[in-house]
């Protein structure tokens, strides 16, 4: 059973969202936060497996500042956070990818693909709105420089040459199942070597470590090598 988490300020969406959830079979909603502080305090009080986040939420933490503290005092394993808003705007991206985000939404989305998208993250994958990723590649492309061949970017120093090499596949979108048939490997090994990547690197998330592949330089939009 996926618990889960609903937060909205809206009342009427609020309540839209959970009752949509409950019809579906697996899927239980564990609490309705209607302002950031409430989240958090649900989140700690409920330990949901996924939070459905609202944004933008008037009278105290948003929903980017309620999805970085429930992350960091989650007791593990910490929810899987899915940002919802009617602004598909670039700097909300960035902002709840930083935060931990492993989804994001826009609020028009079909309900099917919202509870596909419940199932997704709370599978461990992230998942995003088509125009999200693009929008986060071309923000991250005007403010970095490929990296030379055969450098490294230095915030990276610290991985193996194999953990660089799943980390720049996870930036380029493929999956733990497609980057192990591309270096050959077992799907548990590429688990081992991302894990370890994120723990050296202090992520929380694998949306952080996309994010982190593109403004380190480590991916290049255009490059396929």
């Amino acid at each position: 059973m996926t618990r889960v988490l609903v937060v909205d300020d809206q009342a009427l969406i609020r309540v839209a969202l959970a009752a949509l959830l409950r019809s579906m079979p697996g899927l239980e909603v564990v609490g309705e936060a209607a302002s950031g502080t409430e989240a958090i305090a649900l989140a700690a009080a409920t330990r949901p497996d996924v939070v459905l986040m609202d944004i933008r939420m008037p009278g105290g933490p948003d929903g980017i500042a309620a999805t970085a503290r429930i992350l960091a005092e989650a007791v593990e394993p910490a929810p899987r956070v899915i940002m919802l808003t009617t602004f598909d705007l670039d700097e909300y991206v960035h902002a709840a990818l930083r935060a931990g985000a492993a989804g994001f939404l826009v609020k028009d989305t079909p309900p099917e693909r919202l509870l596909a998208a419940v199932e997704t993250v709370a599978a461990g994958d992230m998942l995003f709105s088509p125009s999200v990723v693009d929008r986060l590649v071309d923000a991250c492309a005007d403010r970095v420089d490929a990296v030379p061949l055969g450098g490294n970017p230095p915030d990276l120093d610290p991985l193996t040459g194999r953990e660089l090499d799943v980390l720049r596949l996870v930036g380029r979108g493929l999956s733990n199942p497609e980057i192990a048939e591309r270096l050959l490997v077992s799907v548990a090994t590429v688990k081992t070597h991302l894990n370890r990547a994120m723990a050296k690197l202090n992520l929380s998330s694998r949306a952080q470590a996309v994010v982190l592949a593109y403004e380190s330089g480590l991916v290049t939009p255009g490059r396929t090598a």
